[in-house]
C-alpha cells in the first residue's frame, strides 16, 4: 500500500511537470499568463465538479475554516501566476529548483509561524539549500534577473501556501483541493475582458491550453490519493524526483539543460530537502515508537509504579508537511 502511495506521488509530480511545461510553452507563444491560469483553474473546477459533486453534493464545500480556504486559494493563485511568469523567463529545470526552496523557507520560518522546535539539522538544511540556490542564480549563469527575483517570490509565496495548507489539515483533502480551483476561477473570471488577448493558435495549441486544467486536476488528484495511502513523512523525500521530469521536459521540449555548476546547485537544494525529510521521518518514528525501557524491579510499598518516560511528553513529534 505504501509503495503504491509513493508511485502515485511521483506520477502526480511528473504530471504537474507536464503542466509547467505546457504553461511555459503557451507563455512563450504569447498567451497571457493570467489567461493560462484562468483556463487551468476553470477546467480543473469543471472536471472536479462533474466528478465529485454528484457523489458528495454540497457537503464537498463543508470546511472548518472558510477564511482559511479563501486565504489558501489566494496564495495558490499568487504562486501560480508568479511561477508561470518565471517559466516565461527561466529554463524549466532552474525554475523548478528555485521553487524547491519553498520547503527550505518553510523550515526556516516554522519555529515562529508554526511554533515548531528549533532543530540543528533543519538549519543545516536551510544553509545547504540556500547555497545551492546561489549556485543556480549566480552571476554569469545567464538567467534573467527579473525571472530570478520572481522565482524567489514564488518560493516565498508557495511556502506561505504550504503553511495555509497545514492549518487546514482537519478538512477533507478533496474539499481543500476543490476550493483551490474554485477560488482561482472566481477570482480570475472578472478579469477575462482585459486578459482575453490570444495570438493565433492551431488546433493542437488550443488542446494544449485546455490540457492545463486536465493535467492540474489529474496531478492534484494523484497527490490526494498518495497522501491518503502513505504518511507525508514517507513521501517527502520522493518529492524531489520531480526535478528529473523538469530536466527531461526542459531538454526535450525547449532544448535547455542546466550547466555543471547549476546542476550542482540543484543537487544541493534537492539534497538538503531529502536529508532533512529523512531525519524528520526518523525522529517521528522514534517519538511514536520510543525504545522499550529496561525491566523495572517489582514495585514495593516504598517504590511507586513506573510512570510515563520523558519521551511521552513529545509523542506527537514535529508536524509533517
Amino acid at each position: 500500500m505504501r509503495s503504491n502511495g509513493i508511485l502515485l506521488h511521483v506520477l502526480g509530480l511528473w504530471v504537474l511537470s507536464g503542466l509547467d511545461a505546457s504553461g511555459k510553452y503557451l507563455a512563450l507563444l504569447g498567451v497571457p499568463v493570467l489567461l493560462v491560469a484562468w483556463v487551468r483553474y476553470a477546467v480543473h473546477t469543471a472536471l472536479s465538479s462533474a466528478i465529485l459533486l454528484p457523489r458528495r453534493g454540497l457537503g464537498l464545500l463543508r470546511t472548518g475554516s472558510l477564511r482559511g480556504q479563501l486565504l489558501r486559494g489566494v496564495l495558490m493563485i499568487g504562486s501560480t501566476l508568479l511561477f508561470f511568469s518565471v517559466l516565461k523567463r527561466v529554463p524549466l529545470a532552474e525554475a523548478t529548483a528555485m521553487n524547491f526552496m519553498a520547503p527550505i523557507f518553510l523550515m526556516a520560518l516554522a519555529p515562529w509561524l508554526l511554533r515548531e522546535p528549533h532543530r540543528l539539522h533543519r538549519w543545516l538544511g536551510v544553509a545547504l539549500g540556500f547555497a545551492g540556490m546561489l549556485l543556480v542564480v549566480r552571476p554569469g549563469a545567464g538567467l534573467d534577473t527579473i525571472g530570478v527575483l520572481l522565482g524567489v517570490a514564488t518560493a516565498l509565496t508557495f511556502a506561505a501556501f504550504q503553511i495555509a495548507t497545514r492549518r487546514l489539515a482537519g478538512d477533507d483533502p478533496l474539499t481543500t483541493n476543490y476550493y483551490g480551483g474554485l477560488v482561482g476561477t472566481v477570482a480570475l473570471t472578472p478579469l477575462l475582458p482585459w486578459i482575453w488577448e490570444l495570438p493565433p493558435l492551431s488546433g493542437w495549441q488550443w488542446a494544449l491550453l485546455l490540457s492545463t486544467g486536465i493535467t492540474g486536476a489529474i496531478g492534484h488528484g494523484l497527490q490526494s490519493a498518495a497522501y491518503a495511502r502513505t504518511p507525508a513523512t514517507l513521501l517527502a523525500p520522493y518529492s524531489y524526483l520531480q526535478i528529473l521530469s523538469a530536466v527531461g521536459l526542459g531538454w526535450a521540449v525547449f532544448g535547455q539543460l542546466p550547466d555543471a555548476t547549476s546542476a550542482l546547485g540543484i543537487a544541493c537544494i534537492c539534497g538538503a530537502g531529502i536529508a532533512v525529510a529523512l531525519v524528520e521521518r526518523r525522529l517521528n518514528r522514534r517519538l511514536k515508537h520510543p525504545m522499550r525501557a529496561a525491566p523495572v524491579p517489582p514495585a514495593t510499598a516504598h517504590s511507586p509504579p513506573p510512570g510515563p518516560g520523558p519521551a511521552s511528553a513529545n509523542c506527537h513529534g514535529p508536524r509533517s508537511r
